[in-house]
């Protein structure tokens, strides 16, 4: 990381605990667990996808801005749109893009149904069940490509997914967290990819 990326990462902390202040964005209890349970959940993507310049990352339900943020400070040659369908959630991070200088980064309000466009891979934190989520975005992938995996959905949840996962058994790929991460929070979390 360059010194600027630093500097962004350790920015996160204080926006993110002036704005709790007001608006409960990150649980309470949370917080005292912002860079591992956030932040470095968020990064565990990076691990199975190093995003290539210019690709275009949509973060569907980004809620606070997880995992969107920290990725974009992490590949600021790529193009990151975060949406949620809640304003004060997009006003926060609305709040934190410009607070931390991101220039790659753009955050609406908007549901994943009504938004145009055409993305390279649509990003998520256990929003909902893949079932469900996938009609959400499979519109808005887009043919062109510009990464080693092919084009689609790049998600995080946790716990046993047998069952959620078996309508996709024959093209999802699953990577354990806590391969990458020692910490006992990724116990049972996992990066899941389902190409498109």
């Amino acid at each position: 990381m360059t010194e600027r990326q630093r500097e962004q990462f350790a920015a996160l902390l204080p926006l993110y605990e002036e704005w709790n202040a007001h608006i409960n964005v990150i649980s309470r209890k949370d917080m005292d667990h912002f860079y591992e349970h956030h932040v470095l959940h968020s990064l565990a993507i990076a691990k199975a996808m190093p995003f290539a310049p210019m690709s275009e990352v949509l973060d569907v339900g980004t809620g606070g801005g997880f995992p969107g943020v920290p990725l974009a400070i992490l590949f600021p040659d790529a193009r990151f749109t975060l949406i949620d369908s809640i304003g004060k959630k997009i006003k926060v991070v609305s709040d934190v893009i410009d607070k931390v200088g991101l220039t790659n980064t753009k955050a609406q309000q908007i549901r994943a149904e009504e938004l145009d466009g055409e993305y390279d891979f649509v990003v998520s934190r256990a929003v909902t069940t893949l079932g469900e989520f996938v009609p959400w975005v499979k519109k808005k992938i887009s043919k062109t490509q510009y990464n080693t995996l092919r084009n689609g959905i790049l998600y995080l949840k946790g716990g046993d997914l047998t069952n959620e996962l078996f309508p996709f058994r024959h093209k999802v790929k699953t990577w354990d967290i806590n391969q990458w991460f020692d910490e006992e929070f990724f116990e049972t979390k996992k990066v899941i990819y389902l190409p498109l």
